[in-house]
């Protein structure tokens, strides 16, 4: 039961983390549509959709694999508040909070990551 309320809690955070880069990158410039808004929404979309399929998958190797697509898709969109903060694009106030989002998640998938790699290998 406690393994389900991590992931539980882990796919909440993910969740609040795309709806606060919706939301942020709606004052974006228009002239970003194409550009750094839609990149950083399909990265940070990304995240959670690998999550929820990997742990949809049976087999651990297949999970991994997913779970390992969410955490690139994790490091790409804290580049991309990174280079947003930089471009004025986000205050700093709204990169600090997305940061600290994003680190939270990056541990907990971490965490997730390395006790299914562990389990593959001592089986």
């Amino acid at each position: 039961m406690k393994a389900n309320n991590f992931k539980e809690n882990l796919k909440k955070k993910m969740d609040e983390y795309v709806h606060f880069v919706y939301n942020v990158t709606k004052e974006f410039p228009k002239e970003e549509l194409y550009g750094v808004i839609s990149q950083i929404r399909r990265a940070t979309l990304s995240i959670i959709l690998n999550y929820i399929e990997g742990y949809a998958r049976r087999r651990p190797a297949v999970q991994l694999n997913f779970f390992e697509i969410s955490y690139g898709s994790l490091k790409e969109s804290k580049y991309l508040l990174h280079f947003s903060l930089i471009e004025k694009y986000l205050n700093s106030n709204d990169y600090e909070i997305g940061l600290k989002m994003a680190e939270e998640i990056g541990a907990m998938l971490w965490t997730e990551i390395s006790q299914l790699e562990g389990s593959l290998t001592h089986p």
